[in-house]
């Protein structure tokens, strides 16, 4: 194994999926669109293209990809297998014919060089554990002139009214979690830095949000979340992991709940994009 082989497999090895596959993630993930997670991309798509997504969950993004390339090809990767035969429902449901899955991770890609038009990633980067090394292996499967497409939301910049000492335990207490288990969930600011040192020299940069705040919105949100700090995988490690306590879980899901039923309640999640352009 070669040096660079070596820092990968460590990369996979000590990277660890913070949220799992409880029913309260996937209740957000399954809610996930092109239009409302890969706007900043559609506008580049052609209906030929070849399409690699990269961690594509429970495949809702991919569909819609797959959908919008009725003459392309997509291709939906995930490391979890299990999540893979939800994303193949979603996609047989939808009638769509030109779209698979596979089991893959970003840092080691099982595709030739030059394969894909377009390499997608939503919500990916701030889980593993080498995102400059993920953005190279990007790169590499992806056809000269292509684009490497890349979201992610960044947890210190998230905002809400009104304050509650509650919310921000649970931004601490996530924050502390998800870098323990080897990710940056400040990750979107990081975005075009992380590019720029894979060696992408054609770099476009933004950022767009999601808000919640009408009540079904709030509702939705805050449950999710309340629900997640109890019983995912994050929960597991935050106890697991000595970060917190079930009596303090208890109170971030609570304050999660409160700030729900507040009828000028707002939640913004921010987002860093960037759009990578392969030089040809």
């Amino acid at each position: 194994m070669s040096q660079a082989q070596s820092a990968q497999s460590k990369a996979q090895e000590t990277a660890v999926y913070t949220h799992g596959h409880h029913e309260s993630v996937l209740r957000s993930h399954t809610w996930r669109t092109a239009a409302n997670s890969a706007a900043y991309l559609l506008g580049s798509l052609k209906p030929h293209m070849k399409i690699l997504d990269v961690g594509c969950g429970p495949g809702t993004i991919t569909a819609d990809l797959a959908a919008l390339v009725p003459e392309g090809h997509v291709t939906g990767v995930d490391q979890a297998p299990e999540i893979l035969e939800q994303a193949r429902a979603t996609a047989a449901g939808r009638g769509l014919a030109n779209i698979e899955f596979a089991v893959a991770d970003v840092h080691a890609l099982d595709f030739p060089d030059d394969t894909f038009c377009v390499v997608h990633a939503h919500q990916v980067l701030q889980h593993v554990g080498d995102p400059v090394g993920a953005l190279r292996e990007m790169r590499r499967v992806t056809k000269p002139g292509g684009f490497i497409a890349v979201r992610d939301s960044d947890y210190a910049a998230m905002t809400w009214y009104p304050a509650s000492q509650g919310m921000d335990d649970w931004l601490d207490l996530y924050r502390r979690v998800a870098r323990a288990n080897g990710g940056e969930p400040d990750a979107g600011r990081r975005l075009k830095s992380w590019a720029l040192r894979a060696g992408l020299t054609d770099v476009t940069a933004g950022s767009s949000t999601w808000t919640f705040a009408t009540p079904d919105e709030r509702a939705w949100w805050s449950g999710l979340w309340a629900d997640r700090t109890l019983a995912s995988a994050y929960a597991e490690r935050a106890t697991e992991g000595g970060h917190a306590s079930a009596e303090q879980l208890r109170a971030v899901s609570q304050a999660w709940r409160e700030w729900g039923r507040q009828e000028d309640g707002w939640f913004s999640v921010l987002h860093g994009e960037i759009l990578c352009r392969k030089e040809a």
